[in-house]
């Protein structure tokens, strides 16, 4: 692996999944993995009752520096380690899609998994600053999306335009396992127990000074 850091080939291919079965999309550039994104996709897994989590590991954030991005290949790895359950896959599909923005892979999923139930998958700090993401309205009435709750991030997220334009939308928490079987515009708000670890903080204590 060479470059900005190739994908193998096995982590290009769409993951197996039967037709009827729900899956939720976290996507993220996992810039390194850690337990918050673990806890994360575990909240989704068990709460939304999904038959599988994929992590989508993005070639690059394009709303983010790519001064301090690991190789593609590098986080992979990491992704793998923190991902390792039976009903977790990782994958690096963008790369493969070509499709840098979450709005146009989930339509090319949407496309090539006509029979697939998916949700997106993301962290309340991400549901902060989601109207500032490439056609962001596309996302929630394209598949339901489920929000699970960071430190710091549960009052920005659920006052933020995202979740005030789509106010009406929203499945109260309780009925979060129904939120794969509904038509969109639906999400949901997981509260869960929180963990601090980010990626800005692993990559500043990683810096040699």
């Amino acid at each position: 692996m060479s470059g900005t850091g190739t994908a193998a080939e096995r982590y290009l291919r769409i993951p197996h999944i039967e037709p009827g079965c729900s899956v939720g999309l976290f996507g993220g550039s996992f810039n390194p993995p850690h337990s918050g994104h673990r806890l994360v996709a575990d909240t989704a897994l068990k709460r939304l009752a999904l038959d599988q989590v994929w992590w989508l590991v993005t070639p690059g954030n394009p709303l983010k520096s790519h001064d301090e991005l690991e190789p593609l290949a590098g986080r992979i790895s990491r992704v793998e380690d923190i991902a390792d359950h039976p009903r977790m896959r990782v994958t690096a599909l963008e790369a493969r899609l070509g499709t840098s923005y979450s709005a146009r892979s989930i339509a090319r999923l949407l496309k090539l998994r006509p029979g697939v139930r998916f949700v997106w998958v993301m962290g309340a700090d991400n549901l902060a600053g989601f109207h500032r993401w490439q056609a962001w309205r596309s996302i929630f009435e394209r598949v339901p999306v489920a929000v699970v709750d960071r430190p710091g991030a549960t009052l920005s997220a659920l006052w933020s335009p995202a979740a005030q334009t789509f106010a009406q939308a929203r499945l109260p928490e309780e009925r979060a396992q129904r939120l794969a079987s509904l038509a969109p515009p639906a999400w949901t708000f997981l509260h869960a127990p929180r963990d601090p670890m980010s990626s800005t903080h692993l990559r500043s204590a990683a810096r040699p000074w």
